[in-house]
Parts: structure tokens; C-alpha cells; sequence
């Protein structure tokens, strides 16, 4: 793991790089940003409420749906009735002046006295359905017919511990890759420093969104995607591996196929260690030092959705889901590790199905693998109908951790928490599988 600590603590110059990069042809040519004045974060979503034709009262959003059913004629039949577009005509950036606008820092503002990360994800959140409308645009209407919505955070990588509340914040981001129904954008996060004024990055994101009919019943085609170059050619590319990678994933999950071999040794050494040898029983188990039961590392949460939270769509805006998994994962960090966690990755947030408004939201936080300082953490939610008494799963959230000292080592005790361990470990291990590809080439002579 001193590779990867390494890789945290060289993460700005490396992805400095890249972004250098990414701005001298890859994801942003240079006269990418020509025509794109910047957009204040404040107006992100005003302008998605134009785009849908939602109100901003919550009383008017019967009305506003119903006229939505018009837009349905405006469909294409096909994608190949669809003009391509570019990556250039998506590319957005969004201006967070936290520096030069102080009142808007108290929203952002931590106890830490940096940013609060889960705004963050909020911001990403609607800039990247923004970034899909403007790929998708109708030129025969003011209002878009489709209905975007987030399918998945594929993952967001952090090169900065701390996030400063003083500085101004800029957001670039456009769509990646496209699908028939579905797009990957690119979003990348920058800040001004304390003492000049150049843009350092801080995140990249990757995130999925899926086109809907007007109602947000049925899929719906999407304008297809021409890359220009190698450069935009590459990228394309990785966003077909992407897609193939989260595939493959979900083929291999532990809910769908067991064990490998190497897992399975794992879970046996675990269940070794932990035996009682005074009586060498199978039920007796006795917890090795510096190590804390798996059961007694969670915590849980309730939320009640009120109409304040709710998206365009009239239901709970993901980004605030992901707010609250966050700062919940967050807190299960904190209170595990004795100190102040700081979060390096976050990945794979599958959204699978939408949240109602009034819904009760069920959120519970789990320490699931640990690796020297490395915490993971998965966050499980679930709404609660009270009519019939069911619970439904709604998300599952996976975050990495970094805390300031080493951390007890989790143990997992019945099989049910084994796979849980196992299901954390492989997403340590992919969070940082490609910074410590980075770090060797960067290292190779």
C-alpha cells in the first residue's frame, strides 16, 4: 500500500498532467471553451427547469407533467433520425465563486473549515444531466422531450485532501461516450489557489445518464456521438471499455457467482485466525487484537423526503441521495478510525430505482474492509412503504476512505458479512488498481 499512499500525495502533478493534456487536444481542445461563457453554479438547475418546463412550485408539478405528454411526437423513432453531435457541442463549465462571492460559502462550509464534499456531489450531479441536454438538444423545441436521468456514478477520483471554502471552484465537464439510450460524461473539477490565481484540478468524475420518454416511463434514443481525432477517439474508446468493465463486474458480483479460489482462502484464514483455540470449537470465536467485529462497525440513518429535495421530475434529487450516503459514510469513518477521514475515491453508485417524495429513507453505513489507513465504505439505502411494509433497496453506495493514522482491521464474522468483506476488498482494490498503474509508469526508468 506505500505505492498507493504515494499516488495520493502525487496525485495533483500527475492528474495536472493529464488535465494539461486533456487541454492541448484530449477531452477539451483548445477552442473547446470558444462560445461557452461560464455558467454560474446557481443557474445549473433554473436552466434544467427550463429544459423540462417543471415548475418551481411543487403544486404546479401535476400541471407541468401533464403538458410533457405533448412532447412525446418529438421522439425519434431511431437514433439514426438523430443528428450526431460532438464532444465540443456538450462542453459546459460551471463557475462556484466561493472566493469572490463569500455569501454562498456558509452552504459549502464544513466544521473543518473546508468544503463540504457532499455539495460537491450535488453540483455533479446536475451539471452532468445538464452537460446530456445540451448534447441532446432539440432544435424544433424550446422544452426537451426526453427525460435524463443519473444511472450511475461510475467513479469520482479526489488528488486533494482538502477542498478550500475561500477559493473559487470551476467545473468542466461534456459527454464522453454514448450508447443508443445511455451517455458517459467527463467532469473534471478545479481550483483557484490560496495565493494565485491558476486552477489546480482536485476530481474526476465519470458519470452515466440514461434518456427517458417524457413521462420517465420508457427509454429513449439519444443523439449519437461523433469523435473528432485520435485524441477524442480514445476517449470514446475507454468509454466503450468502461461500459464493458461494468459488465464484467456485475457478472462476477458475489450476489451472482461465488468465491474465487484466492477468496475463498482468504474467508477460511479469516475464520482460522479468529477460532477460540481453547476450544477449538466452530462456534466459538474470539477477535484478534487491534481488530473490531464487523457487526460493530455501522451506523444508520433516517430521512423523511420532503418536496424541498425534489428533482425536476418531482422526485428526490439523486445528488442529495448521494449528500446524505456521504456524509453518513463520512461519520462511520470518523467514528471508526478515531480520526478525521478524508475520502479518495468513490465508485460504483448504481441508482436502481427513483425515490418518491414522502418516502421514508432508510440509509445504513458499513465498515467493510480496511487496509492500513484505507477505509471502505458501504452505504445501503432503502425506502419503506408503509402501505404494504415493504423495503425496497433504492442504491448502494461505495466510498474509500483515507484516515490520519492506521485503522483496526475489520473482521467479518457469519458468511453473509465474508461477502461483504470480499465485495469491499474488490472495490478497494479497483479504486486503486489504476493509480498504482500510474504510479509504476510514472516510477519505470
Amino acid at each position: 500500500m506505500l505505492a498507493l499512499r504515494c499516488t495520493v500525495r502525487k496525485a495533483p502533478s500527475l492528474l495536472a498532467r493529464a488535465l494539461t493534456s486533456m487541454t492541448n487536444g484530449f477531452q477539451s481542445p483548445p477552442d473547446m471553451s470558444e462560445g461557452h461563457l461560464p455558467i454560474h453554479v446557481n443557474n445549473v438547475r433554473s436552466r434544467l427547469r427550463a429544459i423540462v418546463g417543471a415548475s418551481t412550485n411543487w403544486s404546479d408539478h401535476v400541471q407541468a407533467m401533464h403538458e410533457r405528454k405533448d412532447l412525446h411526437s418529438l421522439l425519434a423513432k431511431q437514433q439514426e433520425d438523430l443528428p450526431p453531435r460532438k464532444m465540443n457541442d456538450s462542453y459546459i463549465e460551471v463557475i462556484l465563486p466561493l472566493g469572490s462571492q463569500p455569501e454562498l460559502r456558509e452552504k459549502y462550509l464544513n466544521v473543518h473549515n473546508s468544503v463540504r464534499f457532499g455539495r460537491i456531489l450535488e453540483d455533479l450531479d446536475s451539471l452532468g444531466v445538464l452537460i446530456c441536454y445540451t448534447h441532446t438538444k432539440h432544435e424544433a423545441s424550446q422544452r426537451s422531450p426526453l427525460s435524463i436521468v443519473t444511472a450511475l456514478v461510475d467513479k469520482i477520483d479526489l488528488c486533494k485532501k482538502v477542498i478550500y471554502p475561500d477559493c473559487d471552484i470551476k467545473f468542466t465537464g461534456n459527454v464522453s461516450w454514448v450508447g443508443k439510450t445511455s451517455m458517459e460524461v467527463k467532469m473534471h473539477m478545479l481550483q483557484v489557489g490560496l495565493h494565485d490565481d491558476t486552477y489546480s484540478p482536485v476530481l474526476d468524475a465519470t458519470f452515466v445518464m440514461v434518456a427517458r420518454d417524457p413521462e420517465n416511463k420508457r427509454s429513449a434514443f439519444v443523439n449519437p456521438l461523433i469523435p473528432e481525432g485520435p485524441e477524442e477517439e480514445e476517449v470514446f474508446r475507454k468509454g466503450e471499455l468502461n461500459k464493458m468493465r461494468r459488465v464484467d463486474f456485475s457478472t462476477a458480483s458475489l450476489l451472482k457467482m461465488a468465491p474465487t479460489a484466492e477468496e475463498r482462502t482468504i474467508v477460511h484464514n479469516i475464520f482460522l485466525n479468529t477460532l477460540d483455540t481453547r476450544t477449538v470449537s466452530f462456534r466459538s470465536r474470539v477477535l484478534p487484537p487491534n481488530s473490531v467485529w464487523m457487526e460493530d462497525a455501522k451506523l444508520k440513518g433516517l430521512e423523511i423526503c420532503h418536496p424541498q429535495e425534489r428533482n425536476i421530475f418531482n422526485r428526490i434529487f439523486g445528488g442529495f441521495l448521494m449528500r446524505k450516503a456521504f456524509e453518513l459514510g463520512w461519520a462511520t469513518a470518523c467514528s471508526y478510525g478515531g480520526s478525521r477521514p478524508y475520502v479518495v475515491a468513490v465508485d460504483d453508485i448504481m441508482f436502481q430505482r427513483p425515490v418518491e417524495i414522502g418516502s421514508l429513507l432508510l440509509l445504513s453505513a458499513q465498515v467493510c474492509y480496511t487496509e492500513k489507513n484505507y477505509i471502505q465504505i458501504r452505504v445501503h439505502s432503502e425506502v419503506y412503504d408503509s402501505d404494504t411494509r415493504e423495503h425496497k433497496t433504492t442504491n448502494v453506495f461505495h466510498f474509500t476512505f483515507m484516515s490520519e493514522r492506521e485503522v483496526p482491521q475489520i473482521v467479518p464474522k457469519t458468511y453473509g458479512e465474508s461477502m461483504l468483506y470480499l465485495d469491499g476488498k474488490r472495490h478497494f482494490s479497483a479504486t486503486t488498481k489504476e493509480t498504482r498503474e500510474v504510479e509504476t509508469t510514472t516510477a519505470a526508468p
